[in-house]
């Protein structure tokens, strides 16, 4: 794994312990996408892909920070 995936990774994985900044991040992706999507105005056809991945990127960000995050594992479990 090149140096520069491992740093964004432990990025993220820092970013989502912290909650409230999580969701704030999530909804600073979201909303701005979601408005792209539903008003249909742009133009350019990879408005509308970027703003998809970004949708989801924040969505995901949002769930993460609501629901918190789950162990990679659960010692003793069957």
């Amino acid at each position: 794994m090149s140096p520069i995936v491992r740093r964004a990774r432990g990025l993220l994985l820092r970013l989502i312990r912290r909650r409230r900044l999580t969701i704030l991040l999530g909804i600073a992706l979201a909303a701005p996408a979601g408005v792209v999507q539903l008003s249909g105005g742009s133009d350019a056809w990879w408005a509308e892909g970027l703003s998809l991945v970004a949708v989801a990127t924040g969505m995901a960000l949002i769930w993460t920070g609501v629901a918190g995050a789950r162990p990679d594992w659960i010692d003793g479990a069957p």
